[in-house]
């Protein structure tokens, strides 16, 4: 991972602890405000699926649903559904734009392990 800010301040008593880094934080609002909506969070979860056990799914959601967890890193609010929580806790967010890749990465501590194709871990 490279040198990135992390930024963050608990919005809830009830955090995920996901951190989100600045690039990401950056390339978020502009998405968003392409969107031209101010009512979407972006939303981090688990799911099962792909060779090894487990995907990441990261979209934005309008919705806030019973058992969230939110953090806001520099007015982005950043929700995870409290069954991800234990899979995501310590986990980094980041963006990158390279001459080689442009996208979210995720840093994550829990991943014991990943498929070959590089899409889902466990």
């Amino acid at each position: 991972m490279t040198d990135t800010a992390i930024l963050g301040t608990t919005t809830s008593e009830t955090g995920h602890g996901v951190l989100l880094t600045a690039p990401a934080a950056s390339k978020v609002k502009s998405l968003l405000e392409q969107e031209g909506r101010d009512d979407l969070r972006l939303r981090l979860a688990v799911q099962p699926g792909g060779c090894s056990g487990l995907i990441y799914q990261l979209y934005f959601d309008e919705r806030l649903l019973d058992g969230d967890a939110t953090v806001a890193f520099d007015g982005v609010e950043v929700v995870v559904d409290r069954m991800s929580v234990p899979y995501l806790d310590g986990a980094t967010v980041d963006f990158e734009d390279t001459i080689q890749k442009q996208g979210f990465t995720i840093d994550n501590p829990n991943a014991q392990g990943s498929c070959a194709c590089g899409d889902s871990f466990h």
